[in-house]
């Protein structure tokens, strides 16, 4: 009994300290958990982010699935400056000194697909396409842009393989299956579990609606 209240009590106390979301758009149906921080940021329908992420200026599609402490786009120093230190240019920064207040190049947009899974621990580096259909693994780093429903892992990532033969991923994409409403969705869920099964049932009916 201890033990669940002890569970109960720490899994309360997590929640409590709550997410920081500015300029962004979430949708109703999709969660945010506790201890993230979104900024400039887009998602859509029915995703979830979870614990301590850190997301600035993505654009995030459908269905996705964003496990704890995840960090997508950000910042970027100047290399190629003299130095790279926020001393030199413009914006508050941890460092209170400003010696000049140079402009640095615009933050790249990254672009999350639709029902894409990224795992824990996983950063994202600013500009990336993430395709749909995409799964990165845990603590992997992500610094090019990653096809439709491909496994990528590692530091750098790489592609591991790909979830389906290159015929059902070009069908699942055509299907564009995140775009249904949540009545329709209900009537092809049964099959999600059989990919085959789900295309054979989504073109059918695909075709009885052009010969109405």
């Amino acid at each position: 009994m201890i033990n669940i209240l002890r569970y109960i009590l720490a899994k309360t106390l997590k929640k409590i300290k709550g997410s920081a979301i500015r300029n962004s758009k979430i949708d109703s149906t999709s969660k945010v958990e506790a201890g993230s921080n979104i900024v400039n940021t887009i998602m859509g329908k029915h995703s979830f982010c979870g614990y301590n992420c850190e997301i600035t200026s993505a654009e995030i599609g459908s269905f996705c699935s964003i496990a704890n402490g995840v960090i997508i786009g950000g910042g970027m120093h100047p290399y190629h400056w003299v130095s790279m230190s926020p001393v030199f240019y413009k914006g508050r920064d941890s460092v209170k000194a400003k010696f000049s207040e140079h402009n640095r190049e615009p933050v790249k947009k990254t672009v999350i697909g639709h029902d894409v899974w990224i795992g824990q621990n996983a950063l994202i580096k600013q500009g990336v396409n993430i395709g749909t259909g995409a799964v990165i693994g845990m603590g992997s780093v992500v610094t090019k842009d990653v096809p439709p429903y491909t496994i990528m892992g590692g530091v750098p990532a790489r592609q591991i393989k790909k979830r389906f033969p290159e015929k059902m991923i070009v069908d699942l994409l055509n299907s564009k299956w995140w775009e249904l409403n949540d009545r329709n969705l209900t009537n092809f869920a049964s099959h999600f579990k059989n990919p085959d099964e789900f295309i054979k049932r989504f073109s059918k009916d695909l075709n009885k609606e052009k010969q109405l």
